[in-house]
């Protein structure tokens, strides 16, 4: 078994890499296949090597400190339970410092930013606010503790002025609940009953979650009238007229009828024709019917291509929406059929390039080979060839997560940034927030408001956690094979592989890995994965070398060796 790296300096790794970070040469062996028919395969290659950036808006950063009590909200909830003044323009300004660059990261996803409900729920564990997002009150507007339309807009443009895309979390499945200072929605849009018991498809679609949370119905066809209160709230702002409008435009455009799911799916898309999202991660996904998700799917394609159309100087490339979706305990094991004991879903089939992998937190225990190895084999040539998944160490409602007392956050970083697929990184994996927090409770314990003293006092190279996630990010940012390439095992005991992904032309990618190699000067055999007097980078320290006799030396004190071809 390969042991876990536990410290910066006997971390092992060596990664060797072509070009600069950013490999070119062509490879002789078969790239993992990115996309079977239905797929686009640039996508996946570039979906499965992305690493993600997932943060609670409330919690990352307040960057405004007068929306801290919009809405007359008060900081009396229970312990992490009220808003805590996190807002948009707290990650507009990572973004501007370059947070996120340093990271490596490919793309930034957000909790809800929507309005949600003003007041607050007693969950048993206390006063619970909607600062998580998932509580809609209206899907159209802003909620202000977040910020405005302009400072989303503003995060959104920053991003892809970086080269980072933007993922929108979408709820269709529920409201938020009914509060005194919250309407009711009709029945005739949201059901209050059966709660859901998950023993077959319909008692875990047709239901609702827990109690008081209104199940959007998003299986009706059945024409339904905008909410009184929406119309009401609407006329109060001045835009009712333009609101019924664009509905009445967009009823007559599609054809769909005027069921709960589609005036949803008009007000979640609007946020892409508008904004230029290039994603969404799908919220409960599970419970609502795989028709709603490819109608969503399909309407999102047409209006991330209509902003693209619109906005050619902010277009970043030409890859298609992109569209992940949380299917609560999907693990990589099942494959593309989600089982709810009576029935079998391939959620692959209803509009989503991705599932969010719930098993990789558990699998990450096992021996470094067993868990790359199985990885790159159910991508490449398993049931799940040509998908898309996302792993993820820590999230925000997951209360069994990889190393929950951070006591191997090096090894944590090491997992699941070199591991094929997708990366989650959840708010503050990078620098061990603690997920355990005094007085809290449930989930509450994942939702720690981000500490940027302790991310200070780890910036710089200095051997830290923030150090290793960083240098690891930017390697999987700039090589494309380690998430998306063929793995092989090179050497076993100090443990070298290599990931290989053929593009076709001179576009193939390659790199080699070399995980505790020790502190000193170390020689590293290369296999055969770079041809004689190739100049090699070693991502992980700077430091370049060229192949002699099958071999490069590296003089850093890094155990960690990260190789790919230089520029």
């Amino acid at each position: 078994m390969i042991p876990l790296i536990r410290n910066a300096a006997a971390v092992g790794l060596i990664l060797l890499s072509v070009g600069g970070c950013r490999a070119d040469a062509p490879s002789e062996v078969a790239r993992i296949p990115t996309a079977d028919d239905t797929r686009d395969h640039a996508s996946a290659a570039f979906w499965n090597d992305a690493t993600i950036y997932f943060l609670l808006t409330d919690r990352f950063l307040d960057g405004d400190p007068s929306n801290n009590l919009a809405l007359g909200r008060a900081l009396d909830g229970a312990t992490l339970r009220s808003f805590m003044g996190g807002d948009l323009a707290g990650v507009l300004r990572k973004l501007e410092e370059g947070y996120f660059d340093a990271l490596g990261v490919d793309a930034i996803w957000m909790t809800p930013f929507v309005e949600q409900i003003h007041g607050s729920v007693d969950e048993g564990t206390g006063k619970s606010y909607g600062f998580h997002g998932y509580w809609t009150r209206d899907w159209t507007a802003v909620d202000p503790a977040f910020g405005t339309a302009e400072e989303l807009r503003a995060v959104v443009a920053e991003a892809h002025r970086r080269g980072i895309r933007v993922l929108m979390d979408a709820v269709l499945n529920h409201t938020g609940p009914v509060t005194a200072l919250d309407p009711k929605w009709p029945d005739d849009w949201v059901r209050t009953s059966p709660r859901c018991t998950y023993g077959s498809y319909v008692t875990t679609v047709d239901c609702t979650l827990v109690d008081n949370l209104p199940d959007v119905r998003t299986d009706r066809d059945e024409p339904v009238e905008l909410p009184e209160a929406l119309r009401d709230k609407w006329a109060t702002e001045g835009r009712l007229d333009r609101e019924t409008a664009e509905l009445d435009a967009f009823f007559q455009r599609t054809g769909y009828p005027r069921a709960p799911r589609y005036y949803v799916i008009k007000w979640l898309t609007d946020w892409v024709r508008e904004m230029g999202f290039d994603g969404y991660r799908v919220d409960t996904a599970k419970h609502v019917p795989e028709g709603a998700s490819a109608a969503l799917a399909r309407e999102a394609r047409q209006a991330l291509a209509d902003w693209k159309a619109a906005h050619p100087a902010g277009v970043l490339d030409d890859l298609p929406f992109f569209m992940m979706g949380e299917v609560y305990n999907y693990t990589l094991s099942q494959g593309r059929n989600f089982d709810f004991g009576d029935r079998k879903v391939d959620y692959f089939a209803f509009g989503y390039d991705a599932l969010i992998n719930f098993g990789f937190k558990d699998d990450a225990r096992r021996p470094l080979d067993d868990l790359f190895s199985t990885y790159a084999s159910a991508l490449g040539d398993g049931t799940l060839r040509g998908q898309v998944v996302v792993n993820y160490v820590s999230s925000h409602d997951d209360g069994g997560p990889y190393d929950r007392d951070r006591q191997d956050p090096y090894g944590a970083g090491t997992r699941l940034l070199l591991a094929p697929g997708g990366a989650q990184i959840y708010y503050g994996d990078e620098v061990a927030r603690p997920l355990n927090a005094a007085g809290a409770e449930g989930d509450a314990n994942l939702r720690s408001m981000m500490d940027w003293d302790v991310v200070a006092s780890m910036d710089g190279p200095a051997g830290t956690v923030l150090d290793h996630w960083r240098r690891l990010g930017r390697f999987r940012r700039d090589h494309p094979a380690v998430g998306a390439g063929e793995h092989r095992l090179l050497q076993a005991d100090p443990y070298i592989f290599s990931r290989r992904l053929e593009t076709g032309g001179d576009g193939g990618d390659r790199v080699l890995v070399a995980l505790d190699q020790g502190e000193g000067p170390k020689t590293i055999p290369v296999f055969g994965l770079f041809p004689e007097g190739t100049q090699l980078l070693d991502c992980y320290s700077g430091q370049t070398a060229v192949v002699t006799g099958g071999r490069v030396s590296v003089a850093s004190g890094y155990g960690t060796v990260l190789l790919g071809k230089a520029n």
